[in-house]
């Protein structure tokens, strides 16, 4: 009988190789923009957020969108943590910059700024954030993530652009 660490390890070697691509692919559209002065390729997020993927322990993986989801949250990290490190090596360091997923808003977003706008959002309206990284970080469609969530397409869509006029409020303000 396999130790269920061992078999936990393996179905998440099995969900990285199962989505290799669509990690890339969500990499590519997340470092859409300016994120390319940090110096990290779509396919070195992809690689450092299965790496951490692989060290997790425990996790009981719900399926892909689950899966995703956990991914998006790890991008998030490693991405906030190589903007930290551009600073830290760069005194006048300029903003990193993305777009919105599926090029649904006008204009760059600010990754930190966008980072500390969420971080907050988390404070109050923790499924909306939870939606915001699904949207933004794991790429998941409106149906996918109705489908996980367990909860209408419209409500889904209703907290998508509630999520995201509050964002570009937020945005707006700093």
């Amino acid at each position: 009988m396999t130790p269920p660490s061992q078999s936990a390890g393996r179905g998440q070697e099995q969900m990285v190789a199962q989505h290799y691509d669509e990690f890339r692919r969500v990499a590519r559209g997340v470092l859409n923009g300016d994120a390319a002065a940090l110096q990290i390729q779509p396919t070195d997020l992809a690689h450092a957020a299965a790496i951490k993927l692989f060290k997790l322990e425990r996790i009981d993986v719900q399926g892909r969108t689950h899966f995703l989801s956990l991914s998006a949250r790890i991008m998030r990290q490693i991405l906030m943590d190589e903007i930290r490190r551009m600073r830290a090596a760069k005194r006048q360091a300029p903003p990193v910059t993305t777009q919105w997923p599926g090029g649904e808003g006008k204009g760059a977003l600010d990754l930190e700024a966008l980072d500390a706008a969420l971080t907050k959002l988390e404070r109050f309206d923790p499924e909306r954030a939870r939606l915001v990284e699904q949207r933004f970080y794991a790429g998941l469609t409106v149906e996918e993530i109705a489908a996980a969530e367990g909860i209408s397409e419209s409500t889904v869509k209703r907290q998508w652009r509630a999520a995201r006029a509050w964002l570009i409020d937020e945005l707006s303000r700093n």
